[in-house]
């Protein structure tokens, strides 16, 4: 048989892109603009060894696969015809055609090859290692594989505000720097904060959150795992003279020995430190509060909350080591369960769709730049993990959610207006 009819014998359908392999066949559309090349019979081992996105992923990453008709760095494009190949290929062939597949490819040909040397040890592994899942060492490691990329390549998919969580905007056309410069006026704006206020932002990033309070006369502690990140924030704050009013440290939000702060703003934190400790961590937050304070948790989430909240074998192993995912419900649970009232909240996954699309165009701007800086496979991984992400906002596969709450003080009552105070 044909790679090709091998292919067909596994598809449901036929493939709405047109597919063409190693041993010149191919299946598809001739028509189609979009063509994903299996360039050696080492695209199938890969295929073969890792079924599902773990193995597209590896082949593509390792050259393996290619996607024609698109630019690498336009990952939603890329995601989608990869998504579509997996997609169709989930018929199981019965026994006779099995054997013919075997007699062609020739089972002694099937191997485990090398993996795209950004690819973390599967989650076992890592229990192995000795390293108890989210204890302090072990996160700080799976921030520092994420986030201590480069500062200069960040800068460049990022832009200006190095800020990377979902901007807001007012419509399609903003731009993403007027959008990101909206979502840290609408965070200040939720929490009330006012000059001489204290706050404490948990999992700050390059200290956007940070910055953007202190200008406005509040003085903010910021906490983060990356020492990248750190660096970076530290020279921005001296360079907007901003030294007496803001601070970033490389400290776990665990660990900050600060209470009676007037407000907490945590953008982008939860969906890293594992579903059960979402107690501890809301019991935490609401500790670090004076009476009357606000919470300000911004998170990725699920659209439910019966599924598992653990990453596929993709993200896991390349993009959030040990990343989890709740629904939006059990956050608001736990945030009330541990003394929070909660006032107030919204859903903003079709921003964080637009937010990916600006990051994306910035990634193709700059795509020689960024090879250049970390190497062809680590920028060819972000524009895959860039677009399934955006293919999942785009496709309610995940959402983002903003959840405004209180510390209510001892008599149960606040100090906040009656109705709505910020504007969106």
């Amino acid at each position: 048989m044909t790679i090709a009819e091998i292919i067909g014998a596994f598809a449901t359908g036929k493939p709405p892109l047109r597919i063409e392999a190693y041993d010149g066949s191919a299946i598809g559309r001739a028509d189609s603009g979009l063509v994903l090349r299996l360039k050696s019979e080492k695209a199938l081992q890969y295929i073969v060894t890792a079924p599902g996105d773990l193995g597209l992923a590896r082949a593509y990453l390792m050259g393996e696969i290619e996607v024609e008709g698109v630019h690498p760095g336009a990952p939603r494009d890329v995601f989608g015809a990869l998504e579509v190949f997996r997609k169709h290929m989930t018929r199981t062939p019965d026994s006779r055609t099995l054997v013919r597949i075997a007699r062609s490819v020739g089972t002694e040909s099937i191997r485990v090859l090398p993996t795209p040397p950004m690819e973390v040890k599967p989650a076992w592994k890592r229990v192995l290692s000795g390293m108890r899942r989210h204890s302090k060492e072990r996160d700080s490691e799976a921030v520092s594989y994420h986030y201590d990329v480069s500062n200069l390549f960040y800068s460049w998919v990022l832009g200006p505000s190095m800020t990377y969580t979902c901007a807001c905007y007012t419509d399609p056309d903003t731009s993403l720097e007027v959008a990101q410069e909206n979502k840290y006026r609408l965070v200040f704006d939720k929490l009330g904060l006012q000059a001489g206020d204290r706050l404490l932002d948990v999992g700050c990033g390059w200290g956007g959150m940070v910055r953007y309070a202190a200008s406005r006369g509040v003085h903010v502690i910021g906490v983060t795992l990356s020492k990248e990140q750190v660096e970076w924030a530290q020279a921005a704050i001296a360079a907007d003279g901003l030294g007496d009013m803001a601070e970033v440290r490389l400290q776990d939000y665990r660990d900050v020995p600060e209470r009676d702060f007037d407000a907490v703003s945590s953008i982008g934190i939860t969906e890293h430190i594992g579903r059960k400790n979402y107690a501890d961590y809301f019991a935490r937050l609401h500790g670090y509060l004076k009476p009357g304070g606000r919470l300000l948790n911004h998170c990725i989430t699920r659209p439910d909350n019966s599924r598992t909240v653990k990453a596929g074998q993709f993200i896991d192993r390349y993009v959030f080591p040990d990343g989890e995912l709740a629904g939006a419900g059990t956050v608001h649970l736990e945030a009330e369960n541990a003394g929070f009232e909660v006032v107030h909240e919204e859903n903003l996954r079709q921003h964080y769709a637009i937010t990916l699309r600006d990051w994306c165009a910035n990634l193709v701007e700059h795509w020689d730049s960024a090879v250049g800086e970390v190497g062809e496979p680590m920028a060819k991984l972000w524009g895959l993990y860039m677009g399934a992400c955006q293919y999942g906002f785009e496709h309610n596969k995940i959402q983002l959610h903003q959840i405004l709450a209180v510390r209510l003080n001892d008599s149960m009552t606040w100090d906040i207006p009656l109705r709505q105070w910020w504007q969106a």
